[in-house]
């Protein structure tokens, strides 16, 4: 991996941990090794930000997941997020989510959160390979009642990467703000009953009850998903950077598996699920089973 990217990516790791600090540019220069002049370069070069814009961004963000839960006052917000008065903090809040933040946590509307992704994952992308000691998956049969999934649509993609480039990655901000039953977004590989013409199989969504009303956001669908039985495959927890063959290694096992050990057999009508991968949980997806044919 290029010095320049690990260099920007131990500044962004800075940042996550000393958010409620003062950071400044000498601080981040120390992480990145370079001259303060060339890591702010660098920084922008990857992230598309400086440094004060992805920390403000990063800060609006924190405060807005406060707010939502109710851990905080508009005003405690403000000055947590460093800002010198509540009428700074509430125009910064507009001009990031195109609501004030009194509004927000009266309504609790769906807005785009910024979410960081590291700049060390664009490079493990193109490092794919099997891994020849996969640790442990864990497998076990849930059930999820009928519900309905607010989406965004792409337009080809099947996986993750194709997805961002279709509809960029910022819907994920969106959906990390509302509420949802499982209380985290999903990614969907959609069977053909639910795709809709020239649109892609994998979507992301958040899955709300069953005949919920509540508002769609510009742009996405609603489905309405039947009760079903899954099986949840789960890795052990794994390292940022073993991120993508720890992917790999669970949808390979989900492929060796044969449900007709517990008396079942793939349900392809529903949806496979995905979930964000988190290292401290470890990689989870979800594939529908049903009862045998004749039982």
């Amino acid at each position: 991996m290029k010095e320049q990217t690990l260099a920007v990516q131990r500044m962004q790791d800075y940042i996550a941990e000393h958010l409620e600090e003062e950071i400044t540019l000498a601080q981040l220069a120390e992480q990145s090794l370079f001259s303060p002049w060339h890591s702010y370069r660098l920084f922008r070069a990857y992230t598309g930000l400086s440094p004060a814009a992805y920390i403000r961004r990063l800060r609006l963000t924190r405060s807005a997941r406060r707010l939502k839960d109710g851990s905080c006052r508009v005003t405690d917000a403000a000055y947590a997020c460093g800002f010198g008065s509540v009428d700074g903090y509430q125009r910064a809040f507009l001009r990031e989510f195109g609501c004030n933040p009194g509004d927000y946590v009266r309504t609790k509307a769906p807005i785009a959160l910024f979410i960081p992704y590291g700049v060390k994952f664009r490079e493990l992308r193109k490092e794919i390979s099997d891994m020849e000691n996969l640790q442990s998956v864990f497998v076990q049969v849930i059930r999820k009642p009928a519900r309905r999934v607010i989406l965004k649509r792409g337009v080809k993609a099947d996986n993750y990467f194709p997805y961002c480039e279709e509809v960029g990655c910022d819907v994920w901000g969106l959906l990390t703000s509302m509420d949802s039953l499982c209380g985290e977004p999903v990614c969907l590989w959609l069977p053909a009953k639910y795709k809709k013409p020239n649109t892609s199989t994998y979507v992301q969504g958040v899955e709300v009850p069953a005949g919920q009303d509540g508002s769609v956001p510009e742009g996405f669908d609603v489905i309405d998903l039947p009760a079903a039985e899954y099986l949840m495959f789960q890795s052990e927890p794994f390292r940022e950077e073993d991120y993508a063959q720890t992917i790999l290694g669970v949808q390979q096992a989900m492929d060796r598996y044969s449900p007709a050990l517990i008396g079942c057999e793939w349900d392809d009508e529903n949806p496979r699920i995905q979930l964000e991968p988190r290292g401290e949980r470890g990689y989870i997806e979800l594939r529908a089973v049903k009862p045998l044919s004749g039982r």
